[in-house]
């Protein structure tokens, strides 16, 4: 493949990345992408708000997309997601057996729900609990869950965005959009 024919390629994913409209509490942002795993690269990240303008942070992530025309024999394909969330937990849920599966759950049902197929999926959901100590003493126990994960996008990689976005909307513990709710653009800025 050509250069000028691998740089379209990209460029036409990089047109449907841009095309995806976040909710109004998600702000995104086009970040410094890592230059040695690949080619070709963009990243975003991404900061979920209690609500439009607000300053507090629920969620955070990072979503980046890998392109190698050589393609990658571990990746199954071209193209590689690669994406981080990571948000505050309640701390009933940080003891839930299951908080791994769930967070697990959580991408491949998104992934499902905007018909994003995929390959060679892979990933780590961690959960994490913080208590200070000493001059720390004061505040109060955290706990946090990241949801690591990686996968080759088949079909349109808008709809990869997408299902991330949806991703960190749940970790945030937003309710979901309902279907046939417009969203209003504004939240969203860095990415044109």
């Amino acid at each position: 493949m050509s250069r000028l024919k691998e740089q379209a390629t990209f460029d036409g994913a990089l047109k449907a990345l841009r095309g995806v409209k976040a909710r109004p509490e998600i702000v995104v942002e086009e970040a410094p992408a890592p230059a040695r795993l690949a080619p070709y690269a963009v990243a975003l990240t991404a900061d979920v708000l209690a609500s439009p303008g607000a300053d507090d942070d629920l969620a955070t992530g990072r979503f980046v997309l890998l392109y190698d025309p050589a393609g990658h024999e571990a990746w199954d394909g071209s193209f590689r997601c690669v994406t981080f969330a990571r948000a505050q937990l309640e701390s009933e849920m940080e003891t839930d057996p299951l908080l791994p599966e769930i967070g697990w759950s959580w991408l491949l049902e998104s992934l499902a729900a905007h018909n994003a197929s995929f390959l060679a999926p892979s990933g780590t959901v961690t959960r994490v609990a913080s208590q200070s100590f000493g001059q720390l003493a004061d505040r109060e126990p955290s706990a946090e869950i990241e949801i690591r994960a990686s996968w080759t996008p088949k079909g349109t990689i808008d709809a990869h965005l997408a299902a991330w976005f949806d991703v960190l909307a749940t970790c945030a513990g937003l309710p979901p959009m309902p279907e046939g709710v417009a969203l209003i653009s504004g939240a969203r800025r860095g990415t044109r």
